[in-house]
């Protein structure tokens, strides 16, 4: 019999070693982007109280005030709203957008991605085929052409966005499900009869979890930009809603009488595609030095 204290040596051992690829597992840039996106999730969650205005109101007295005057923090645009209160309103629309957008195409892609790999023959090749069908049209222009035919709004953006870039999530999934498939427990699993609905969610969908944070996160900072662009280009929000689009489109005659109109949301927009790219770059870095292997579309 083994006596007590080796026992309790191996196994003070072995938690010493796990905390020790944790400590080097959390690199520089996941510290930083886990740091930044607390940030931001606490300007979503906190805008009413650290508004000083109302986003949506305007005082025609007071237009194209600099920063710092009359307690407007970043100054006022040409309706005279405070810039700092629509910034931090843009935070919730922008990054909300952009989030339910990944999650629609996350949710989408794996499913179609498990399932092709899941089952070969007619219904692999259509979904393979449907997948080099959607990634042919340009992404931008596809959606300009929905929206401008389907309206403007929030869940309409988030839909066209989200059910035009699934294919993302499944040529990833896919790939990844393929090498998962012909592991040893799985084998086991089927030849114990478990269900493959069962093999899938059990034993599959666990060992993406790597992969499809990874591409979540870089997903999230193409969703971000691509709503940006189509609100800047009038087609995304609706026009006089806070965010970051409109802004930018609103201040692109007034960059010589008021610059400070496009500094606020392009630096928010810009501290949030760094912040989900280091993300993306700490995940991924993360999972191979735990030995885990991350495929990225």
């Amino acid at each position: 019999m083994r006596p007590p204290f080796v026992s309790f040596q191996k196994q003070f051992s072995v938690a010493q070693a796990t905390a020790l690829s944790a400590r080097r597992s959390l690199t520089g840039e996941m510290v930083l982007a886990i740091v930044l996106a607390l940030a931001l999730t606490s300007f979503v969650f906190l805008a009413p109280l650290l508004t000083t205005h109302d986003p949506m109101q305007g005082n025609l007295m007071a237009r194209f005030k600099p920063p710092g005057t009359e307690n407007h923090w970043l100054g006022t645009d040409e309706l005279g709203r405070d810039i700092w209160s629509r910034t931090l309103a843009g935070f919730k629309w922008s990054l909300s957008a952009a989030f339910m957008a990944s999650v629609i195409a996350m949710s989408v892609g794996t499913a179609l991605g498990l399932i092709a790999a899941q089952r070969a023959g007619i219904i692999r090749t259509l979904i393979r085929q449907s997948v080099d069908i959607v990634l042919s049209f340009p992404g931008l222009i596809v959606a300009i052409c929905v929206i401008t035919l389907w309206g403007q709004g929030f869940w309409q953006l988030v839909l066209t966005l989200g059910l035009l870039s699934w294919p993302v999530f499944t040529r990833v999934v896919y790939a990844e499900a393929l090498s998962l498939l012909e592991r040893d427990y799985v084998s086991a699993a089927t030849l114990m009869g478990v269900p493959r609905t069962a093999i899938l969610l059990r034993h599959v969908l666990p060992g993406l979890r790597a992969s499809l944070m990874v591409v979540m996160a870089f997903h999230f900072a193409d969703m971000l930009i691509a709503e940006s662009a189509l609100s800047f280009l009038g087609i995304g929000a609706p026009l006089g809603e806070p965010t970051w689009g409109n802004m930018l489109a609103a201040s692109r005659d007034k960059l010589i009488q008021a610059p400070w109109m496009m500094l606020a949301p392009a630096c928010a927009i810009v501290l949030a595609v760094v912040t989900a790219n280091l993300a993306g770059d700490g995940l991924a870095r993360a999972s191979r030095q735990q030995g885990k292997e991350v495929v990225i579309a």
